[in-house]
């Protein structure tokens, strides 16, 4: 029971050691997604509690809104999920009133992101992944419906994507097969979770996801205590070695 949870801490360790070498995200670069632009910064904010990179989100967040109607529906699903961050913060330090103020906030968000974008991969990916990362966090009577809006999400996603599922990139493809087994096992869907890892087992051979896979395949009873999804989530880096990139192709 103690190996995974070192695991994921020796991630975070890791994440936080670096996370000064994140760039500012060029939001007037629109070769860059929004998810590009942000995703760092948000994750630095619910993995590390890094405030000033939250905020950063949050200011971008509000930019972006204004220079890209054209991603605004994963724009605000980006809104909503630092705005869920925020409440599992005052959860978290016991702040009730200001859980409730941004938890409803950060629900009206990803309705309205939903609304916007009923099928965007982006949308669903967030959301889905937002809940996957953050609803273990939250009060318990709020646990079941956000497991719930993450089943929703992932089977939305699976149904997209399942088609060229074994074509995607090594995360695209492990979160969106390990975060609806995680929102099975979390909503009770024992029935449906088996068959689940088996799949991630036979598409994700000798990988992260797969070992977790077999590690709860083996041991049910530590299913609870632990995650098999974001087994390679984004770290830091991802931003700058995009940059990267689009700096080669310009010259």
């Amino acid at each position: 029971m103690r190996k995974p949870f070192l695991t994921f801490s020796a991630f975070v360790a890791l994440s936080a050691a670096l996370v000064a070498q994140s760039p500012e995200p060029p939001l007037a670069e629109t070769r860059l997604t929004v998810s590009t632009l942000l995703r760092e910064d948000v994750f630095a904010g619910f993995l590390q509690k890094d405030l000033a990179r939250l905020s950063r989100a949050e200011k971008n967040i509000d930019l972006l809104l204004a220079s890209r109607p054209g991603e605004r529906a994963s724009v605000i699903a980006w809104q909503g999920s630092a705005t869920l961050t925020r409440a599992v913060f005052a959860n978290e330090d016991k702040r009730a009133d200001e859980f409730q103020k941004q938890y409803q906030r950060a629900l009206d968000l990803f309705a309205e992101a939903k609304r916007l974008g009923p099928e965007s991969i982006p949308v669903l990916a967030i959301t889905g992944g937002s809940m996957v990362m953050l609803t273990d966090r939250l009060p318990a009577a709020e646990r079941a419906a956000r497991w719930e809006q993450a089943y929703d999400a992932y089977q939305q996603l699976w149904k997209l994507q399942s088609a060229a599922i074994e074509k995607l990139p090594l995360h695209h493809k492990g979160e969106v097969l390990s975060g609806l087994a995680q929102a099975m096992e979390r909503t009770g869907r024992t029935t449906e979770l088996g068959p689940q890892l088996a799949r991630i087992l036979t598409l994700l051979p000798d990988t992260p996801y797969a070992k977790r896979a077999q590690q709860w395949k083996d041991d049910p009873a530590s299913r609870p205590q632990s995650s098999v999804a974001c087994q390679t989530c984004h770290g830091p880096g991802t931003l700058a070695s995009r940059l990267a990139e689009i700096s080669k192709q310009s010259n």
